[in-house]
C-alpha cells in the first residue's frame, strides 16, 4: 500500500504527516529516518482503525483518480 506523505523540514529533522490519515505524524533526524517512523505510525493507525470497525458492517469503494 501507499501513501502521499508530507515532509517539513526543520531545525529539529524532519516532520512527515499524511494527508489521508488524518491525525497520523511521525519525525525523525534525517528524511530516511523520518519515512521508516511514518511506515510505523502508518501500521498503527490502520491497527486502530480495524480495531474501531471491528463488528461494524464495512465496504470498500474504488475510486477513479
Amino acid at each position: 500500500m501507499n501513501y502521499k506523505v508530507i515532509l517539513e523540514r526543520s531545525e529539529e529533522g524532519v516532520a512527515v504527516s499524511v494527508p489521508g490519515l488524518p491525525g497520523c505524524y511521525s519525525q525523525g533526524s534525517t528524511e530516511a529516518e523520518a519515512l521508516e517512523n511514518v511506515s510505523e505510525a502508518i501500521i498503527e493507525y490502520l491497527e486502530v482503525v480495524e480495531a474501531l470497525t471491528r463488528g461494524k458492517t464495512v465496504r470498500q469503494v474504488e475510486v477513479a483518480a
